[in-house]
């Protein structure tokens, strides 16, 4: 007799309905700004290396606190790691805003400020997927949580394309702090939201040991697991090419659609970058399943993404056409998005159940580090050369990663070849 499918319990649909709305409100407060946020900081005052060396001091603020945060989640709850995150990412934004309005403000000020944005992400950005798995759980769901997770992507990707165009356009027709403000606005109606109807189901905390022992094990069991396993080492290598050079061309993209437009005070065209970034997310995750059919091993996926992403910036960096420009970002955003899943997969397939939690913590903590490098450099790279100079040697700094992925592709394994079952529609 055939399996009948679980069903989700109501109160278990109400915490899935409460999970979705926080990722709506968590996403669309951060995407009013991500548009227009280099444009924001070069207002201010900045150069194009203050600019994205603050960018990287916000993946600084990443890279320090992700485990501290997570251990808060661990000890004091869920719900608590999540209300400080909103409440210091209000507070922060604010401090942007305040920057921004003096005008000459010292650099320091702006990375002190970028770290401290860090720092509230980090608050609740592994607490609020731990409070839902848990909640589900205690909720009598014993079903799987794909259906749950490809949701809230679609969500995802619908409130980064709705906030980002939104906070273009209210820049162009106000000021380009507005678009802060509303973050603030957005970030205060969650901190109400979540207040009420969030609630540590499932979970409970556990104090019995000093959160500062906590961070030292979890990190050095991470660093320990990581170098006893040689492919998740090369993937997360890889990673930090990657992302760094997936950071910067995320934020260099606003000025450099400004300037191939020829109108700089036409915020609303930059935010499409931001737009166009969230539409592939949202088509390259549902079509990541059909990709990995046509390809029969894992990293062969990751290998033509990264190949295909170097050589659609090097383009990027040669045209001087701004509808050009916006049909490449579109191919890097597909190729991007589409790998994202499988390279997930594979990582959680090459790594134990016992050492999952940690190692995947690393590779984020590895990716932050490629962020904090990768972005200052190219944002010299741009003051002397332009955007499009450093679109190309973007380009060069991303094959970097191909060697490390074929050397994770030696020692994969089964892990690389394995298939997945077919993907729940949303």
């Amino acid at each position: 007799m055939k399996a009948r499918e679980a069903r989700p319990t109501g109160a278990a649909r109400r915490v899935e309905r409460t999970y979705l709305v926080l990722v709506l409100g968590n996403t669309l407060a951060a995407s009013f700004i991500w548009g227009i946020n280099t444009l924001f900081l070069l207002d201010a005052g900045l150069s194009n290396l203050e600019a994205f060396s603050a960018n990287a001091f916000f993946t600084v603020g990443i890279v320090l606190f992700e485990i501290p945060t997570g251990v808060v989640a661990d000890t004091w709850g869920r719900r608590a790691s999540y209300l400080m995150g909103t409440v210091t990412l209000a507070a922060t934004t604010l401090l942007y805003v305040a920057l921004w309005q003096v005008g000459g403000a010292p650099f320091w000020q702006w990375a002190v400020s970028s770290v401290l944005l860090g720092l509230g992400f980090t608050f609740f950005s592994g607490a609020l997927e731990a409070w839902v798995v848990d909640a589900l759980r205690h909720e009598g769901w014993l079903g799987g949580l794909e259906g749950v997770f490809s949701r809230a992507q679609v969500v995802t990707g619908a409130a980064m394309l709705t906030g980002s165009v939104a906070g273009g356009l209210v820049a162009q027709v106000t000021t380009l702090g507005v678009p802060y403000v509303l973050r603030v606005g957005m970030l205060l109606v969650m901190t109400v939201v979540a207040s009420v109807f969030m609630r540590d189901l499932g979970f409970t905390p556990d104090r019995s040991r000093p959160a500062r022992a906590v961070v030292r094990d979890v990190a050095g069991v991470s660093w320990r697991a990581a170098a006893a396993n040689p492919p998740v080492r090369h993937l997360m290598a890889a990673g930090a090419f990657t992302s760094g050079v997936l950071f910067y061309a995320f934020y260099a993209m606003q000025p450099f659609l400004l300037e191939l437009y020829g109108e700089g005070g036409a915020y609303a065209v930059a935010g499409l970058a931001a737009a166009v970034v969230a539409g592939s997310q949202i088509v390259g995750g549902l079509a990541a399943p059909r990709l990995r059919r046509v390809v029969r091993r894992r990293t062969t996926a990751i290998l033509v993404a990264v190949v295909l992403g170097a050589v659609v910036l090097a383009l990027l960096g040669l045209t001087r056409s701004f509808a050009v420009a916006l049909v490449l970002l579109v191919v890097f955003g597909l190729a991007q998005a589409a790998v994202t899943p499988i390279r997930q997969a594979l990582l959680n397939d090459l790594v134990p159940s016992a050492q999952r939690a940690t190692l995947l913590s690393a590779d984020s903590l590895v990716a932050g580090v490629g962020g904090v490098a990768v972005q200052p450099a190219l944002g010299r790279v741009a003051d002397g050369w332009g955007y499009g100079g450093s679109y190309v040697v973007g380009a060069a700094v991303q094959l970097l990663a191909v060697p490390l992925v074929h050397r994770a592709r030696r020692g994969a394994g089964a892990a690389d070849h394995r298939s997945d079952g077919p993907v729940p529609s949303a």
